[in-house]
């Protein structure tokens, strides 16, 4: 099927209009019309070529909301008509163990998971993602949204910086009796400090400068860093407690700076990381919001303003998520 996009050539050429094939459904697909996408830090580091491997043309997108417009004869968890979620995934081997676990983000089939865009992670095939009128998906891969429809386009986000903050959340036990920090208040830390509070936490501090945080020296159960540029570690993993976690989610283009070593060893401090949610996980996350009003604060744009979004998150100019309304792709 021949689907309106927009992709960009090289990482130095602006997005631009770009004809698309999606496949027809197979018997496991779901064909889904796209009413709005997240626009992700990701979309930009791949488009932009910051991170290895970018395959051109590239169409970015994995905070994918929509509607379904037809199913394959062997689905049966979604119909015609249905609102529907994408995420950062659209396959992985499902048979080796983290599959098995609901655990696709960290397949360890020949190739791992497959991306919404930009393939498979470990090489294969071009995927071609949100920026785009429709997609067909794996109906295994395909999420239910339950929100309100007036509320579909804040949900968009909940995709990839939803989950991605609430996967750590859940996995290093954020909750009544814990006091959590979030590093960084953009699309990412803002929805971690909204999903903190939802799950219970007693206290969720957010870092705006060093001096601040140093009033909670040694008192933090658990802080998730969304920073996704290179940055000091060190101020953060000392307001751990013993046996505090800081958990690493922003991916930036280069490396952090090593961090001191007495720094963890002396309170049994942890730096780890965390990479987005399993299937059943992003369900789970999802259903929560539904039921606890929970959305994402965003700004809506057009498709052709992409450009100047760009420009704009990397100067941290929106609060806090850029959706982009795919009728202005459709109808322009």
């Amino acid at each position: 099927m021949q689907t309106k996009a927009f992709a960009a050539q090289s990482a130095t050429t602006p997005f631009a209009p770009h004809t698309i094939e999606r496949r027809e459904p197979g018997p496991k697909d779901v064909a889904i019309e796209i009413l709005f996408c997240g626009v992700c830090h990701s979309d930009l580091h791949t488009a932009r070529a910051e991170w290895p491997g970018t395959q051109y043309p590239c169409v970015p997108g994995h905070e994918i909301i929509g509607k379904v417009t037809s199913v394959g004869k062997e689905v049966n968890r979604f119909k015609a008509g249905q609102i529907v979620g994408v995420g950062c995934m659209v396959d992985s081997c499902r048979t080796c163990s983290q599959c098995n676990e609901g655990l696709e983000q960290y397949c360890d089939g020949p190739v791992g998971f497959t991306g919404t865009y930009n393939g498979p992670v470990g090489g294969g095939p071009n995927t071609l993602g949100g920026y785009s009128a429709a997609i067909t998906v794996d109906e295994h891969f395909v999420l239910a949204i339950n929100h309100a429809e007036k509320d579909l386009a804040a949900v968009a986000p909940l995709l990839c910086a939803g989950i991605t903050t609430w996967s750590p959340l859940k996995h290093w036990g954020a909750g009544p009796g814990k006091k959590v920090g979030i590093v960084g208040i953009g699309g990412l830390g803002h929805m971690g400090v909204k999903l903190s509070h939802a799950l219970g936490a007693d206290e969720v501090v957010v870092s705006k400068d060093e001096a601040q945080m140093k009033k909670h020296l040694n008192s933090f159960d658990m802080i998730l860093n969304t920073v996704a540029a290179s940055h000091n570690l060190d101020a953060f993993t000392s307001l751990l407690k013993r046996d505090g976690t800081m958990a690493l989610v922003g991916a930036p283009a280069t490396p952090h700076p090593s961090p001191a070593v007495f720094n963890l060893v002396f309170k049994r401090r942890a730096i780890a990381g965390s990479l987005i949610g399993g299937i059943p996980e992003t369900q789970q996350m999802l259903d929560f919001c539904a039921k606890n009003g929970i959305t994402s604060d965003i700004e809506m744009i057009k498709m052709q303003d992409i450009e100047t979004a760009y420009a704009r998150m990397l100067k941290s100019d929106v609060k806090y998520r850029f959706v982009i309304d795919m009728a202005s792709l459709k109808n322009g």
